[in-house]
């Protein structure tokens, strides 16, 4: 019997190869403004697609110049990003890896020059700067760049489109009450505070049908914050809305003390994909084979994302596969070594 983590997961007409993917993480390499792949970019990914990761999810890749991490982030905010984004999924294809992007908007968290956007005018703490108050017309055009960049990402050669709604930037600001205090149509209730996500959902599915996933963060670690029941209910409405699977972060939304441990997220993916009824991915300190093989076997989550130790280890599928006592097919140009 293979080991569930080496099992195929196809999702609509994508087919991973087995269920380990990599997680979204910021390299900052692109020079300073322009948002450009690098070669860094093509060695990174490349290697962890040799390494036989089934999905690979680009960093968080800003749709807008202002919703950029820091002045070095990936950017789809315009045609001339396309060519090297092209380039990336090529080579992350030609090794039977499943190429993903992660479409971003860092919110109050831009540390940019310029002006900064989100709900409220609300620092994320004193080393941030004070954001502007989006207007209607600065939220319908930010809507409008996810949607601009899921056709770039299309064209580029991406499978799996990922929405950042996590880790406190734009779209998790909106979701939460400690960081968004508007008394219009996008703040107040649950339903007003999930309008934005809402509309970037309806505009990425009117310009792709292919799979779709979005990045939560389940809990915000506040008493006066959201915690894993309001992401059942989000989850459900992101499921009616065509979503195809939940990818189970948590925190940063705001300063707050979270105690982590081993797979210390995976009850919120669990609890999310039971009583929502959605497949998630689960995340957070997964560095073993018999771990990830836990959490699929138990049906706690329907894929693995790994983040931080696929920075130490490019070729982790081999090392699980080691653990797990499975025999994993080398790259051809590896064969003596594997």
């Amino acid at each position: 019997m293979t080991a569930k983590l080496f099992e195929p997961y196809t999702i609509k007409n994508v087919t991973f190869k087995n269920r380990i993917a990599m997680a979204p993480m910021c390299m900052y390499s692109s020079h300073d403004e322009d948002g450009l792949v690098q070669d860094w970019h093509k060695v990174h990914y490349a290697s962890r697609a040799v390494g036989q990761v089934g999905l690979i999810i680009l960093e968080a890749t800003a749709v807008q110049p202002e919703g950029r991490i820091s002045s070095k982030d990936l950017g789809i905010w315009s045609d001339e990003h396309v060519e090297g984004l092209a380039e990336l999924a090529r080579l992350i294809k030609s090794h039977g890896t499943v190429p993903g992007i992660q479409l971003a908007h860092a919110g109050r968290k831009a540390t940019v020059d310029g002006d900064i956007f989100a709900p409220s005018a609300i620092p994320f703490s004193n080393d941030y700067k004070t954001p502007n108050e989006m207007t209607k017309e600065d939220i319908k055009k930010t809507v409008q760049a996810f949607q601009d960049a899921t056709v770039r990402a299309s064209k580029a050669g991406f499978e799996v489109m990922e929405i950042h709604g996590a880790h406190g930037y734009l779209i998790n600001e909106f979701l939460s009450p400690v960081s968004n205090k508007r008394t219009d149509e996008y703040g107040g209730s649950a339903e007003n505070r999930y309008r934005l996500l809402r509309e970037v959902i309806e505009a990425v599915k009117e310009v792709w049908d292919g799979v779709l996933f979005v990045r939560v963060s389940a809990k915000d670690y506040l008493p006066e914050g959201l915690d894993v029941e309001d992401y059942v209910e989000f989850s459900k409405w992101m499921k009616d809305q065509g979503v195809d699977l939940v990818d189970v972060s948590s925190g940063a939304v705001a300063p707050a003390r979270i105690d982590v441990y081993p797979g210390y997220q995976v009850q919120l993916a669990e609890k999310i994909k039971h009583e929502a009824t959605i497949a998630t991915g689960a995340v957070g300190l997964i560095t073993r084979g018999e771990q990830a093989e836990e959490i699929l076997q138990n049906d706690r989550a329907d894929i693995i994302l790994l983040a931080r130790e696929l920075l130490r280890d490019p070729y982790w599928p081999r090392t699980a596969a080691k653990q797990l006592g499975v025999e994993l097919e080398a790259p051809v140009q590896y064969d003596r070594g594997w």
